[in-house]
Order: C-alpha cells, then sequence, then structure tokens
C-alpha cells in the first residue's frame, strides 16, 4: 500500500511528522487511520512504522504515522486535534500523558473516530487498548534481573520516559514493588527520573545520577533508549563492573552495550508487531467483529480480551542478553 517513505517535516511550532509515505491509488477511497506516536525518529517507532505499513497493507487501511519532535504531551494533542479536524477513519495512540490526552480522544470518540492505543491500558477514551505483554510482569522481570546482578544489595535508580508515561510508571511501579517484597537490602536512591526515550537525555541523568548518588549500582532504564544513554555513560566512565543497567531496548541498537557488559540485560516486545496489531484491532473492529478471550487477532495469535477494560493482550515478552541477543535480532529482525 506504501510504496516509499516521505521525509519528517514540520508542523506548527517545531511538531515533527514522521509520514508514512503515499497511499496506492487502488486505496485511496479505504478507510484512513493515522497513529500518533511519542516521539518521531527514533528507532523505536522506526520499527513501529513498519508493523503499520504491513498491516496496512494487509487489512487495506491507508495508515501513517506522525510524532512530536520531543516528548510533549501538549504536541500530541495538537497532532490529534488536527487529525480530528481531518476527519480520519481511526486514530491510533501511543500516550505520553493519559490525562492529558483524555479530553481530545473524548472530542474524536464524539467525531464518530475509533480510537486504538498501545501502552495505553488506562487511557480515557479509547476504543481498544493493543498490548504485547503483561505490565506487572515486565516489570517484575527486570527487577529480578537487575536484583541478580547486583547480588541483590545496594542503591539502584530508575529512568522513565516521562513522570506521566503510562506504561513507563506501570512498570517501574510494579519493579519497586517487587523490589521491597523480594530485596530488603536493596533500595531505591531517590525518585524516578524522565529521559529514558532519548538518548542524550538519559545519558545526562545516569551523569547527573552518578555524581549525586555515588553509591548507586543499579540503573533500570523504561523507555528504549533509557539502557543505551546509561550504558554508553558507564562505558565512559569505567563503571562497567560497579553499575549494572537494564531495561527495555532494541538488541540490534543495543548489541555492542550488551556484548561489552555495560548494560547486562534487555527486554522488550516487538515494536514492529504492535503496529501490524493495532491496524489489525482497527481493521477488525471496523468490521463490527466481536472480540473475546481466545480469538485469533492477526499479529498477536490467541488473545487475552477484557471487553469491560477495552485491552487486548497476548504475552510476547523478549529477553535480550548475551546468550540470546544474536538469537533475537535473527528472528525479530529488530
Amino acid at each position: 500500500m506504501f510504496g516509499r517513505r516521505q521525509g519528517a517535516r514540520l508542523l506548527g511550532a517545531g511538531l515533527l511528522v514522521a509520514a508514512l509515505g503515499r497511499p496506492r491509488v487502488a486505496l485511496a477511497a479505504g478507510k484512513q487511520m493515522v497513529t500518533v506516536v511519542k516521539i518521531a525518529g527514533v528507532p523505536w517507532f522506526n520499527f513501529l512504522e513498519k508493523g503499520l505499513v504491513e498491516g496496512g497493507t494487509k487489512f487495506g487501511l491507508q495508515t501513517s504515522m506522525v510524532g512530536p519532535a520531543h516528548t510533549d504531551p501538549a504536541q500530541q494533542v495538537r497532532l490529534v486535534e488536527d487529525l480530528i479536524a481531518k476527519k480520519v477513519d481511526v486514530i491510533g495512540l501511543v500516550p505520553l500523558d493519559v490525562k492529558v490526552m483524555a479530553p481530545v480522544l473524548a472530542r474524536a470518540q464524539q467525531a464518530g473516530i475509533m480510537v486504538i492505543t498501545q501502552e495505553g491500558p488506562n487511557q480515557d477514551g479509547r476504543t481498544w487498548d493493543v498490548e504485547l505483554l503483561d505490565s506487572r510482569v515486565f516489570g517484575e522481570m527486570q527487577m529480578i534481573s537487575l536484583a541478580r546482578e547486583m547480588n541483590e544489595a545496594g542503591e539502584y535508580v530508575v529512568i522513565v520516559g516521562t513522570l506521566t508515561t503510562p506504561l513507563h510508571n506501570q512498570w517501574a511501579d510494579a519493579a519497586i514493588a517487587y523490589q521491597k517484597a523480594h530485596f530488603p537490602k536493596m533500595k531505591l536512591a531517590a525518585n524516578r527520573f524522565p529521559g529514558a526515550d532519548e538518548i542524550d537525555s538519559s545519558a545526562q541523568v545516569t551523569r547527573d545520577v552518578i555524581q549525586a548518588y555515588p553509591n548507586v549500582t543499579g540503573i533500570i532504564g523504561f523507555g528504549s533508549n533509557g539502557p543505551i544513554g546509561a550504558g554508553n555513560v558507564v562505558r565512559e566512565r569505567r563503571l562497567t563492573k560497579k553499575i549494572a543497567v537494564v531495561g527495555t531496548l532494541i538488541p540490534s541498537q543495543g548489541k555492542p552495550l550488551i556484548e561489552s557488559g555495560n548494560v547486562r540485560e534487555g527486554f522488550l516486545w516487538s515494536p514492529k508487531d504492535a503496529g501490524y496489531a493495532m491496524v489489525a484491532v482497527a481493521s477488525l473492529a471496523l468490521a463490527g467483529t466481536k472480540f473475546e478471550t481466545g480469538m485469533d487477532i492477526p499479529g498477536m495469535g490467541k488473545a487475552t480480551v477484557d471487553v469491560p477494560g477495552k485491552l487486548i493482550s497476548v504475552d510476547r515478552i523478549l529477553t535480550i542478553n548475551k546468550k540470546t541477543i544474536d538469537n533475537v535480532i535473527a528472528t525479530t529482525g529488530l
């Protein structure tokens, strides 16, 4: 459906829009789905974009993706407002702040526009949220990994995308709660820090943490660039053996850091599969499909469906370390 990717363009006051390309004429009369992501131009959402393209081709939807130049919820709102004015059929959304987004999504629903979220299980105004993991388990797995690398003792910090990013903070809540219940010799050195969506931001947070909290020996990065920025600083400061870094990352991006030990272990689901699944769910919903647990959803397989909670989920967590990274890259293309 989309033969090539258009270049990025600025929209309004610094809004960067990443467009997926021009639809073929054969689909010009089809339904249109535009997905608003947290930030344009980063590897995570480049992979999600590929899934949107493949899903659009498979299901006959005109799909495209837009996102702000920086992680700013107000810019996400403006992008959604623009899509409401354009009367698109479906808005996809990976939200930065569920409270900020709720009013504009209510307007989208009032306009008859379907809303499919990802990383937004508590986002008001959605039609369905699509998840490829259990949030509690995802957070706990990363704490278990960090605890192992820290010998279950010492101070650690948590870096999230923003302090309002829904799933990042759910993962952080689950990780911290698990630490308190199971690893009493570990201690959270300070409240969580924002910056894990951008390499430079997470690197600066890590530098600040090293200076302000010299006893820290562990970092969890919830956000695909968080472990990258932290791992880069650990490598630069030659703290590989002192500070353990784990977190959400893309294996091809994090491979040098994983292999050198500057990031001990990574976790993720496939953003490409997530994009494809968002389009699949949108297509099924537009066709009036009844969603129920056990149904097969393209790109996801057998799904658990929480109808009252408007949540469709499967367990597709990937673990990335020295032993698994080559196989994960080979099998997922990530």
